[in-house]
């Protein structure tokens, strides 16, 4: 029986022997349009003079997922997208918004 495995960047390797073998060619870790969005991420949260941790609060995200956008292992896709996007032109306003909607507790 094969045993495959998916990794976080996206390539599929097959385990055998406790070692990994891939079965399609690496692609590179961050293509130049992702590499642009990884930075876009960090210059927002840097802008708004937030920790990784601060920022995920804000958004109700999980700080791995900020760690994911920043370091190009993920891209933000739809809403977060659009709501990153929205953040860029205006961030107190998306923040003031988000907390009143947060729920209390």
């Amino acid at each position: 029986m094969q045993r495959l495995r998916l990794k976080a960047d996206g390539r599929i390797v097959e385990l055998r022997d406790g070692r990994e073998f891939p079965l399609a060619p690496a692609r590179p870790a961050i293509a130049p349009a992702d590499a642009a969005t990884a930075s876009s991420t960090r210059d927002l949260r840097r802008r708004a003079r937030l920790t990784q941790i601060e920022f995920a609060a804000r958004l109700g995200v999980p700080v791995e997922t900020i760690r994911n956008w920043e370091q190009g292992k993920r891209m933000p896709r739809g809403p977060a997208r659009a709501l990153l996007a929205v953040i860029a032109h205006a961030p107190e306003t998306v923040f003031a918004a988000l907390a009143a909607g947060a729920p209390q507790g």
